[in-house]
């Protein structure tokens, strides 16, 4: 699952295939919680079950600034 076309050596051909396989994961959907989330286009993310659509990481659907802010956030709320 290699692309040739990917110029720069083994270190950037791991990393490029390792984009490939999260971009083409499924994902657990935050809304109703079934594996089924998948990529429709740049940070935005579809789950096929209930229909939510979310924007997310490029790659993934939850990054790490994005989880640290949702902590923070829920952090906030329970205070008031």
């Amino acid at each position: 699952m290699v692309n040739l076309s990917v110029r720069g050596g083994a270190s950037l051909k791991k990393k490029w295939v390792d984009v490939r396989r999260q971009k083409s994961a499924k994902y657990a959907c935050p809304a109703c919680g079934k594996v089924n989330v998948k990529r429709k286009t740049f940070s935005v993310w579809n789950c096929r079950s209930c229909g939510a659509e979310f924007a997310g990481g490029a790659n993934v659907p939850s990054t790490l600034v994005g989880k640290s802010m949702n902590l923070l956030l829920n952090k906030e709320s329970s205070r008031e």
